[in-house]
């Protein structure tokens, strides 16, 4: 057991390694692509508490916290953590928890996997609390925005002449980018936290490790029921002006996302057999990267479809059918 649990944690030191490289080299790129690299990161964390259990995870974890630290700072190694290294890990621990399928009524020789509604929603709760506390560590506020605007604004009138924003529109300006930052920023990573999320697990599951069983994601990701009540709390925060509305527009940022991601998955979902298919879902693609509407569209699609899917697959020792889908 030892030297299982010694090589447990030497992987995990491993891929910790590489995720505080990936990290420590996102700070050296152009911003375009820093993002891809912060986002990449979680990738090793991901692998190894899918592939290797919670130890593995752990030992990650603290590896490249640490590295962060002595590379950069305590401080840049907290906001690494809670951005990136730790949604990584709690998302792969509950990626891994099962219980038999008779304690929620099903047939003994099947196994209940953690909802993956239930997944999207701690991811977009771990991105939420990450964004706020990175946001006070950083000061973020109408001053830091104030400063922002006010510079962009100064390098458009040099640029342009004849350009005299009025005082009004400078104002409304700098109110809405104060709530659209963080919305975005929360959004993004929501996304892209998931995506990582997916790769590994298909990774995982062609290297023939891993505990959990390959799913069927149209079908079975959709938001948590509850979740609904709060992006609606969020949305109603942000009316209310100063901190409430900032923590709202984070709200609505990751769980919007969230939603979208659901949407998506349930216009594939219904799109299969059509043989308009590929094209119809690349356009709902390009159209809401570009445009606002169609990504509205797509997320009231994920508002109107909510429920929880439970991947049920047969024990070890059980002679079942593969896998059936159970809801809730």
């Amino acid at each position: 057991m030892k030297p299982l649990n010694a090589k447990m944690l030497g992987v995990g030191a491993l891929a910790g390694f590489v995720a505080a490289l990936l990290v420590l080299g996102a700070g050296r790129q152009p911003s375009s692509f820093s993002a891809v690299l912060y986002a990449a990161s979680a990738l090793p964390i991901l692998l190894v508490g899918l592939g290797w259990g919670n130890m593995a995870a752990i030992s990650a974890v603290v590896t490249a916290a640490a590295l962060g630290a002595i590379a950069i700072s305590p401080s840049f190694a907290l906001m690494m953590t809670l951005v990136t290294l730790l949604p990584a890990g709690w998302i792969s621990h509950l990626a891994n928890l099962a219980r038999p399928a008779s304690e929620l009524g099903g047939p003994d020789h099947l196994m209940a996997w953690y909802p993956l509604s239930d997944i999207l929603l701690h991811l977009c709760g771990l991105v939420t609390f990450a964004v706020i506390v990175v946001g006070v560590m950083i000061g973020y506020g109408p001053e830091l925005i104030d400063r922002l605007v006010d510079v962009l604004f100064t390098s458009v009138a040099q640029q342009q002449s004849d350009f005299t924003p009025d005082a009004a529109v400078i104002a409304q300006t700098k109110s809405l980018v104060l709530l659209l930052l963080p919305a975005i920023q929360g959004g993004m990573w929501v996304v892209m936290l998931f995506a990582a999320y997916y790769i590994a697990t298909r990774i995982v599951a062609a290297s023939g490790g891993g505990l959990r069983p390959r799913e069927d994601i149209p079908s079975s990701l959709r938001m948590n029921r509850n979740t609904i009540f709060i992006f609606l709390l969020g949305l109603a925060a942000t009316f209310l002006g100063g901190i409430p509305a900032m923590v709202g527009a984070t709200v609505v940022g990751t769980f919007g996302a969230g939603f979208l991601l659901s949407g998506f998955a349930a216009l594939h979902f219904r799109t299969r057999g059509k043989e308009w298919r590929l094209p119809a879902l690349i356009l709902c693609y390009l159209a809401s990267l570009m445009l606002m509407l169609p990504a509205f569209f797509i997320l009231v699609l994920g508002l109107s479809d909510t429920r929880k899917a439970i991947e049920i697959t047969p024990n070890k020792d059980a002679d079942a059918p593969k896998q059936t889908d159970s809801k809730l």
